[in-house]
């Protein structure tokens, strides 16, 4: 018999000795893939129960946030007499303060890792840049090129001060070449535009706080050399901070004399160094106490320009202060002019109206002497170690610190501060998940949604405001990870373009990169807020609110363990991630952040009942956090007033994400234990809360930061806002006489 075509053919292709089949029916098709879909599911389920050993997790990542976790605490203090011991004991018996570091926390380990990643990425050598990279490269190399910033010695802070009318402290002659020329708008301008530094009088632009769609000028009170005006007294814990702050001057200025070869009389150094002292310490009395700038409508007043000058007159040596002129003087740097009729917000009439007085007793060779000397005093850590040893006793008195930190990391922290979009692409690029960003939306959505729900529990808001409440929180806007600007080559280019950098002046350099960022932030004041700007980078190991933007933003710094990770269990993310995403949320509606609406506008939302009864509540938690006295500040109390804002967020930020994770148990089933660790989910919730902010103080700094930080110690985070949570309470089993569950408990979110 002759061969069909078709036989032929599967001759030729090498199939003719099997017979051929019909096609699968539809039904026998569903049926295979059926039994596919049935056999992963198995073999899935084998997996997951592989790890888990009578509802023990037991795999890899589960060992070891279990180690972590028991290495941190210390289970022979009991979890209700003291929560921070039990939790943190074993984190600070073993973890000793490095001799550069004020302060040494979870958050420090955290930023010290992200450090290492930055000097590897930084210090990579890559033909295949693009411009921007190339350019934070560059500047990173001049940072660390100890080789040449030693053989300059102080020659370019030297060469520089000839620019802003001289230090009369370390020159001669100083009324001979500079008193006629010399005028207080063109000084302190000039300190703000080529130093970013506002001494005397504080001036920038900013998105203007009742109409968040505008910037405007702000007028306000200036920083002080010594971190915060109970310094300037002298005495107790301050008097060896003073004493070293008017040895550093002097120990500069004889350095620089010497460079310069002007011959140094001490005694007449000494006379000088004490005006400057005089001079500043007038300055920090005139300045409003941080507790009395707490209410936002309080702080602003806004005026033209015309009546600041009529309203504050200032004379300096004599010389009447044109307001105008010395705005002009800042804002020519960005080709801008403005009039008397320019409107501006003051944040600090009282102090203005003080200022007047004291400057009338000094000379304007006094004056420029202080002037001069705050930027002398940020700018010697740009020079050589000569110069940088000047800073080490004052830098002890004030923080505690004996030495200064390694090179590479003071440069990777420089460069991330101020070329930080450039640096976040070369971080997220080496050390980012694009999986965590998704992980984190989803987990902001529901703890906005517990906020949102328990607002309808709280009974002391009046049904108007709390409608208005959660609008504000529905409109909450969130930044994760990193901006878009990071990955478009094109615009990171464009950013940078107008900046270059040599890789042997890093003295210049910082200068330049100076006057390339502020010459920005002047250009804004003819333009529109862009709401869509991040105000952060991407590498930095925090999170943060914007109240003229109700925006909440976790930069990729941030989303990693403890605080979060896409492979360890939930409730250890709910009481890391999630009780930081509650803390920012609950920031909008903190005693700051309730004064603004959704769009970002100060104005009063609220009936007079609800905020007085918000008010009313707000006391006990100044009451509860002014009580605490701080052994390692000896035995000084925290300011109640001061840390309001940041405690409110801590104690709703706990609550919302504890909340959270119970919708997350009670729609998922209950998660498996850690290995080792008698303690169950919500415990464990809890525990990771609290490691978190375990850390240690060196006592200089304990005492700064109680005059300078928003934030209650770590110690007092975790206490405060555990004894204020009955569930805390609950879950560990406490009585009503231990120290963690208190009778009174203060609940406003």
């Amino acid at each position: 018999m002759g061969k069909s075509e078709s036989q032929m053919d599967m001759i030729e292709n090498g199939a003719a000795s099997r017979p051929r089949r019909r096609g699968w029916s539809s039904r026998e098709r569903a049926l295979v893939g059926l039994v596919i879909l049935l056999s992963i599911a198995f073999l899935a389920l084998l997996i997951v129960f592989a790890s888990w050993d009578d509802g023990v997790c037991t795999s890899s990542d589960c060992v070891q946030s279990a180690s972590r976790i028991i290495e941190n605490m210390d289970t022979s203090i009991k979890p209700c007499d003291n929560f921070y011991e039990y939790a943190c004991g074993g984190w600070i018996k073993k973890n000793v303060i490095p001799e550069a570091n004020a302060r040494y926390s979870t958050f420090d380990i955290l930023r010290e890792e992200l450090e290492v990643v930055l000097r590897g990425v930084l210090e990579k050598p890559d033909s295949s840049d693009i411009a921007a990279l190339k350019k934070v490269k560059t500047l990173y190399r001049s940072c660390v090129n100890e080789t040449a910033i030693e053989s300059k010695g102080g020659m370019p802070l030297i060469n520089e001060l000839q620019a802003m009318f001289e230090w009369p402290l370390a020159t001669t002659n100083w009324e001979r070449d500079y008193g006629d020329l010399w005028t207080a708008e063109q000084s302190i301008a000039k300190l703000y535009t080529s130093y970013a530094r506002q001494i005397i009088v504080s001036f920038y632009v900013g998105t203007d706080d009742k109409d968040s769609n505008s910037h405007i000028i702000h007028l306000d009170q200036p920083g002080l050399g010594l971190s915060a005006r109970d310094y300037y007294t002298c005495t107790g814990s301050y008097e060896k901070a003073c004493s070293a702050y008017t040895q550093f001057m002097m120990d500069v200025a004889i350095l620089i004399r010497k460079e310069k070869n002007v011959t140094t009389d001490e005694i007449r150094l000494e006379k000088e160094i004490t005006r400057i002292m005089d001079l500043e310490k007038e300055i920090a009395n005139a300045t409003t106490k941080p507790e009395d700038r707490t209410d936002p409508n309080e702080l602003y007043h806004k005026m033209l320009l015309s009546d600041v000058q009529s309203n504050f007159s200032l004379k300096f040596s004599g010389q009447e202060f044109n307001w105008t002129s010395f705005a002009n003087e800042i804002l020519s740097m960005a080709n801008l002019t403005i009039t008397d009729n320019e409107p501006v917000v003051v944040y600090a009439p009282e102090y203005f109206v003080k200022l007047g007085p004291i400057l009338e007793k000094y000379t304007a060779r006094e004056i420029q002497n202080y002037l001069a000397w705050r930027v002398v005093m940020d700018y010697v850590k740009t020079l050589n170690q000569k110069y940088k040893d000047t800073r080490q006793a004052f830098r002890k008195a004030l923080y505690g610190t004996s030495s200064d930190p390694a090179i590479w990391r003071y440069c990777g922290n420089y460069v991330n501060s101020n070329m930080r979009n450039a640096v976040g692409r070369l971080y997220i690029d080496e050390a980012f998940s694009g999986k965590s960003k998704d992980m984190v939306e989803s987990m902001i959505q529901e703890i906005r949604n517990v906020f949102i729900e328990t607002l309808k529990e709280l009974h002391w808001m009046d049904p108007e405001t709390r409608n208005k409440a959660a609008m504000k929180a529905r409109t909450i806007q969130n930044r994760i990870g990193y901006p878009d600007i990071v990955k478009d080559d094109e615009k990171l280019n464009n950013e940078y373009k107008n900046v270059d950098y040599k890789e042997n002046e890093f003295f210049e350099n910082v200068v330049t990169n100076v006057e390339f960022v502020q010459k920005k932030r002047l250009k804004r004041l003819r333009e529109k807020v862009d709401k869509t700007e991040w105000f952060t980078g991407a590498a930095v190991v925090n999170a943060f609110y914007s109240s003229s933007r109700n925006h909440i933003v976790f930069p990729a710094g941030v989303l990693q363990a403890p605080f979060f990770s896409a492979n360890q269990l939930q409730c250890l993310n709910y009481g890391g991630i999630g009780m930081v995403i509650g803390h920012e949320i609950t920031h909008g509606f903190d005693d700051n952040g309730r004064h603004f609406d959704k769009d970002g506008r100060l104005t009063d939302w609220w009936s007079p009942e609800s905020a007085e009864q918000f008010n009313n509540l707000s006391k006990c938690v100044v009451y509860q956090y002014g009580n605490y006295s701080w052994h390692l500040a000896g035995g000084q109390r925290l300011s109640g007033i001061n840390t309001l804002g940041e405690n409110i967020a801590d104690n709703g930020g706990v609550r919302q994400a504890y909340k959270a994770y119970e919708n997350f148990v009670k729609k998922n089933g209950k998660e498996p234990l850690l290995p080792g660790i008698d303690l169950n989910s919500k415990q464990l919730f809890f525990v990771n809360f609290a490691q978190i902010w375990c850390g240690n103080y060196r006592p200089e700094f304990a005492v700064n930061s109680l005059k300078t930080d928003e934030h209650s110690p770590g110690y007092f985070r975790v206490i405060g806002s555990l004894q204020n949570f009955p569930e805390f309470s609950d879950a560990f089993s406490c009585g009503k006489s231990d120290y963690m569950n208190p009778p009174q408990k203060c609940h406003i979110w």
